[in-house]
């Protein structure tokens, strides 16, 4: 797509745009904006009038959206792909570490534990059971999700070349790659490297943002705690919903368990400034030391030993 028309928004807490060939029309506009304003209403765990928020209150049966069957499906998987550590339970977690609908930023004296999926919700399909109050939390994937549903209510409309960015969650559908930056997660003035999206999705997850008070918003659901090991990663799948919701399974999981249960390619920076990346990936990644310039230093260090 050349000279592009960027249609620009806030939603669910951050900055959208939708870049396509022509402007949208004025009913595509109204369209966007409502089904944005349904996605949240539905599941805010900042909004008191929210679906979310009507589920905290009281155990029992609620029938979901008709999204909801999506996001169970990709929230299962990652659930067992990280043994528990990506969970859409942790939203009573991350209100005591200070993420509440007020950004008190204060944690709490006492840190509530993430339930387990099974002993604390019945998922099915658009029917949920809660056997005890939860606060569900979808931000592990819900940007992603929502790129994916505006992208499919843009082709409905004809709008077939487009490209849908909820602040680095981006669903690309276009027969031209589109050149994405790889933010260096402590220099927001660098990238650690670059990669052509073809038509599919890139999701981004950093440390970075949403930070206070030595804690973060992407919690290991099984510690309870801030993940720390990783502090940045990405990954580019077909769909928006598995591409966010991998780039935070990669904070706080394995990726060859990922890979089990995934099709993605994938890049992560950890504490150290190590980068690892997975053997698919075609980007490019710019002078940082990588896991497999550790190993080669190490055999050529072994080797002049040995001489």
């Amino acid at each position: 797509m050349t000279d592009l028309v960027s249609h620009r928004f806030d939603a669910i807490g951050t900055r959208w745009s939708i870049d396509t060939s022509l402007p949208l029309d004025a009913s595509l506009v109204e369209a966007v904006a409502d089904r944005v304003e349904r996605f949240d209403r539905d599941w805010s765990r900042f909004r008191p009038d929210s679906l979310v928020a009507r589920i905290a209150s009281t155990a029992g049966r609620t029938i979901l959206p008709d999204d909801a069957p999506g996001l169970l499906d990709v929230y299962r998987r990652l659930y067992a792909a990280t043994d528990g550590a990506v969970s859409p339970l942790v939203g009573r977690t991350l209100s005591d570490w200070g993420y509440d609908e007020h950004y008190s930023l204060v944690p709490a004296p006492r840190i509530s534990s993430v339930p387990s999926w099974d002993d604390a919700i019945s998922w099915h399909g658009r029917s949920i059971e809660t056997f005890r109050p939860v606060t569900l939390d979808v931000g592990a994937a819900g940007k992603g999700y929502l790129a994916d549903i505006l992208s499919a209510l843009l082709s409905r409309a004809g709008v077939d070349e487009h490209t849908v960015d909820g602040s680095g969650d981006i669903v690309h559908r276009a027969p031209r790659a589109l050149r994405v930056a790889l933010e260096h997660p402590r220099d927001a003035t660098k990238a650690i490297g670059i990669v052509d999206l073809s038509t599919g999705a890139i999701g981004a997850s950093a440390s970075n943002r949403r930070v206070w008070r030595g804690a973060h918003h992407i919690l290991d659901a099984v510690t309870g705690r801030p993940a720390s090991a990783v502090i940045a990663s990405w990954a580019i799948a077909a769909t928006g919903i598995e591409a966010d919701g991998l780039a935070t399974a990669l904070i706080v999981g394995d990726p060859s368990r990922l890979a089990e249960h995934f099709d993605f390619e994938w890049v992560r920076m950890l504490a150290d400034g190590t980068i690892e990346r997975s053997a698919g990936f075609t980007g490019q990644i710019f002078a940082h030391q990588t896991v497999a310039d550790r190993i080669s230093a190490h055999r050529a260090a072994a080797h002049e030993g040995a001489a």
